[in-house]
């Protein structure tokens, strides 16, 4: 299943973020929406859909940036992120020719990685290629993990782990990096 991610600007309203995840909730479409925590401009909102889904017209929403993802080794099913704990959104941009080798790294590193840190990676996509993309010999992916805190995240870039080592492998396939934390808004 391929889904829609969006990055979305909304208006002034103080309850601009709940008001669009009441609304986004209430459609079987919606598999989540995050708050900003750091990183992100706090007029920002993250929805994640199934695809073929478009948020225009939700309320407060000014402005949006969409990227159609398909998943990699995770999520293997259609079931929305947990909730609590911070949410790490993590977009790379890697050689384009190196995907498989990106994505092979990641599945080696994660079991290790969610035995030794309070964490769960909820999926690992590669984002649709657009005309950059093609022009650079690029590809994007974006990693969904949930930590139980920042203080997690922190822990989790001990460098002896063994996770860690085969991220370092990984990182260098990487041009680019960006990691932003945020919180997952409740349903209902």
């Amino acid at each position: 299943m391929d889904y829609e991610y969006f990055q979305v600007t909304l208006g002034r309203e103080r309850a601009a973020q709940k008001e669009l995840a009441g609304h986004l909730y209430a459609q079987a479409s919606t598999r989540a929406v995050f708050a900003p925590l750091l990183g992100f401009a706090s007029d920002q909102a993250l929805v994640l859909t199934a695809a073929g889904r478009d948020i225009a017209g939700a309320p407060g929403v000014v402005a949006s940036e969409r990227h159609r993802l398909s998943p990699t080794l995770r999520p293997t099913d259609d079931k929305p992120p947990l909730p609590g704990g911070i949410y790490v959104h993590n977009w790379f941009t890697i050689d384009g020719e190196a995907v498989e080798e990106f994505v092979r790294l990641s599945g080696e590193a994660w079991p290790d990685f969610e035995r030794r840190f309070e964490t769960k990676i909820h999926g690992l996509f590669l984002a649709q290629e657009n005309a950059a993309d093609r022009a650079s010999g690029a590809r994007r992916l974006l990693l969904m993990t949930r930590y139980r805190d920042l203080g997690e995240w922190q822990v989790s870039r001990d460098p002896t782990s063994d996770a860690m080592q085969v991220f370092l492998r990984r990182r260098e396939l990487t041009r680019v990096s960006l990691a932003r934390a945020c919180v997952l808004m409740p349903r209902g």
